[in-house]
């Protein structure tokens, strides 16, 4: 039996999501059918409809959601129909030899959940499920080790944010950066994941804690959830940033909007012997460069952060817990809430810089 609920279908790259009936086929062995509660719209579903990230097509996008557990196929256990999860978009295998290693977020099986249709278009046109999930849709099947339960006491909508923004932005000050109490920060870059990073800077003590962006209409958020100074972007952002920072530079810089500019100027905010943490997803074209006595001297080191450097299953539980002792506000960072047919609008207001995150509501 299958199951046909209503998705967001991006046919091409660069084309507008359509909204079409979705052929679900029944959870097979190791998978589950989960109801969605709610999906957040994260930048890097933009970069993945527009091309900059690759992608087989058709696609349903949407990768950072909670839901409730529908059904399930032989061989899960852990799981049960009316249980609430978060989408876990990259499964770690637990046998590569990254998992081995530790690092799951760097999985070389993660995402092999993208290269094979998952779903049928009503006129049988197989369909991708975007980053593993497809979650711009009612409902959606995907292996039960992608899922994460939901502890008591978080929100079931606003949840849907830990399992990309928060993730990736707590994991890259406490997994990545390893941030102290004391350290100055940066942040530049104030989407879903840069509040979500602010919000842990904050938690982890960072002082000063400086946020960046190109929209001053951003500034009252971003001091309500920790920033203790607001700047707008523009040419003189790391001199400015120096000078709060004893004239030296921050300890940790923090890019999370994707461009190769911004991760210079953020190397150029930072102190020597401190750490610039990438966290945005840029293009492959979009180059940036060093001189070879400036890597030298500075003694500064560039890292990236994949997923927050971290594994959903061991993180999320922490994160609920910080939701439910009221350091981390999950609310506050949704800008917009709307339904499947908003998914649009909230792609062109990424474009335009708009906004925090954008919710999608489900009648769940």
């Amino acid at each position: 039996m299958s199951t046909t609920v209503k998705a967001a279908v991006f046919l091409e790259a660069g084309a507008p999501p359509e909204i079409r009936p979705l052929v679900l086929p029944d959870p097979g062995p190791g998978q589950v059918r989960v109801r969605m509660t709610a999906a957040g719209v994260c930048h890097s579903d933009l970069s993945l409809s527009n091309g900059i990230l690759p992608q087989l097509w058709p696609v349903v996008l949407g990768h950072e959601g909670s839901g409730v557990v529908e059904a399930v196929g032989p061989d899960v256990e852990h799981l049960s129909p009316g249980d609430r999860a978060v989408l876990n978009w990259a499964p770690a295998c637990r046998s590569c030899w990254f998992c081995l290693k530790g690092e799951p977020y760097l999985c070389e099986h993660s995402l092999d959940g993208t290269l094979t249709p998952y779903a049928e278009l009503t006129d049988g046109t197989p369909v991708h499920a975007g980053l593993n999930t497809g979650a711009f849709a009612e409902a959606t099947v995907v292996p039960a080790h992608a899922l994460v339960p939901l502890p008591e006491g978080v929100d079931p909508a606003a949840a849907a944010l830990l399992g990309c923004a928060v993730l990736t932005g707590w994991g890259a000050v406490n997994n990545a950066a390893r941030l102290r109490s004391g350290d100055s920060a940066l942040v530049m870059g104030l989407g879903g994941v840069g509040m979500s990073l602010l919000q842990a800077a904050r938690i982890a003590g960072a002082d000063p804690l400086i946020a960046v962006d190109a929209s001053p209409e951003k500034e009252e958020a971003a001091r309500s959830l920790g920033a203790t100074h607001f700047l707008v972007a523009d040419a003189t952002t790391p001199k400015e940033v120096r000078a709060i920072a004893g004239g030296r530079g921050v300890d940790h810089a923090f890019e999370v909007v994707g461009r190769a500019e911004v991760m210079r100027a953020a190397w150029d905010s930072t102190r020597r012997g401190g750490t610039v943490t990438v966290v945005g997803v840029g293009s492959a074209q979009d180059e940036i460069s060093f001189s070879a006595l400036e890597v030298f001297h500075q003694a500064r080191t560039l890292q990236g952060c994949v997923y927050g450097s971290g594994d959903p299953d061991r993180d999320i539980p922490v994160l609920a817990e910080s939701v439910r002792s009221g350091d981390l506000a999950l609310s506050s960072m949704v800008t917009d809430e709307i339904p499947l047919e908003g998914i649009a609008e909230a792609f062109e207001r990424m474009r335009r810089g708009q906004g925090g995150r954008s919710l999608v509501l489900f009648d769940s």
